[in-house]
């Protein structure tokens, strides 16, 4: 398999590629905070793009390189811009040269490094390696007699395994001229401290329910209850998509529908429901039942610690949370079966547990855990 025919490891499935997003929607924040320094000549060579995975630091990433690479390579601050008002947003026209470069993947002032063949050529490598690294010294060799910007995309910095943490650290100790390193973080806290303190840190948050239906209807997904989906993604726009993709909306009432039939578990359909995570092609169902289980059993604890349910994400959700969760000492119980439930599940699918039954030994044990809070 050649590399053209892999899947891009910095692609959301079912979402176009952030260099193809050209509007990132609800980070005005780090837009402001990147164009402030810019226009001040407080511009860094290297930046860190951090938060929840999937709320946009791609796309802000490719955003910065399209705007950069359209700006002449001198030095911001006061007198720069003449006449003309600092700019104020990193928009670039789709026809502009660079975008239309950059969306074709042929600009030769931009490098996205990111996880590559592994060595037999038929699948990703699990990380980012120290030759795929060595690939920048080519690459800002080959730029260097333009004398333009050089900007370099890491996506993302948490996949590097040491030897290329280490080789991409002599780079932002001594970068070379007119070169802007943007590093896309999803957990800042596991990078070398060394790679950090050489960056400055643009945070990205999670996006709220008007801000989230504006993203999915720009990556072509219609938003439904998108309040429902900010509350389930956590504010990210790529889980969210995976969540309308695969009916997670749907499959989260069911869940919430079961538990409010405690004491009287409705076996009938919690069978139904696990099954339909069983079979081939169903790998992706499968996982997102876990992953709302952990959200459950997250909610669960979360009301019983702070006295009151989060905003419902299904028909009932409110009444079931303030029933099943009602004090502290609840909220120790499901914290506890998060973990042990989390766990099993992640040892059952190590060892290949036929995932119906994963799920139902899942869902009767989280039956258990309520049925003891209330005994």
């Amino acid at each position: 398999m050649s590399e053209a025919e892999l899947p891009e490891p910095d692609r959301v499935e079912g979402a176009p590629h952030p260099r193809d997003t050209l509007c990132l929607i609800g980070q005005e924040a780090a837009q402001a905070a990147f164009l402030d320094a810019f226009s001040g000549g407080r511009m860094h060579h290297g930046w860190l793009l951090s938060g929840p995975r999937g709320v946009g630091k791609a796309t802000l990433a490719w955003s910065v390189a399209r705007f950069l690479l359209t700006r002449p390579a001198v030095a911001g601050g006061a007198g720069l811009f003449g006449a003309e008002a600092a700019p104020d947003s990193l928009a670039v026209p789709a026809d502009h040269p660079v975008a239309r470069r950059m969306a074709a993947q042929s600009e030769p002032g931009l490098f996205v490094l990111r996880r590559g063949p592994n060595d037999k050529g038929n699948a990703l490598s699990a990380e980012i390696r120290v030759d795929d690294v060595r690939r920048l010294k080519s690459f800002f060799g080959l730029s260097s007699a333009e004398g333009g910007r050089r900007v370099v995309i890491v996506d993302s910095a948490d996949e590097l395994n040491v030897s290329a943490a280490n080789a991409l650290l002599k780079l932002l100790e001594e970068p070379p001229a007119n070169a802007t390193l943007l590093l896309v973080s999803h957990s800042p806290a596991r990078l070398l401290p060394t790679i950090r303190s050489r960056c400055r840190e643009l945070r990205l948050g999670p996006l709220g329910p008007a801000d989230m239906a504006r993203a999915l209807a720009q990556a072509g997904h219609e938003a439904g209850d998108s309040a429902a989906l900010a509350q389930l993604s956590g504010g990210s726009v790529g889980e969210a998509i995976r969540l309308a993709r695969l009916d997670g909306l749907a499959l989260y009432a069911d869940l919430v529908g079961l538990l409010a039939g405690h004491p009287r578990l409705d076996r009938s359909r919690l069978l139904k429901l696990a099954e339909s995570t069983a079979g081939r092609g169903a790998e992706a169902r499968f996982d997102l039942v876990l992953r709302l289980i952990e959200l459950v059993l997250a909610r669960l604890a979360r009301t019983g610690a702070t006295g009151a349910p989060p905003r419902e994400a299904a028909p009932g959700e409110a009444a079931l949370m303030t029933r099943l969760a009602p004090d502290a000492t609840a909220a120790r119980a499901w914290a506890e079966a998060a973990q042990d439930l989390t766990a099993r599940a992640r040892q059952g699918r190590a060892v290949n547990l036929d995932p119906a039954s994963l799920i139902l030994d899942t869902v009767l044990r989280l039956d258990e855990t309520a049925g003891r809070l209330a005994a």
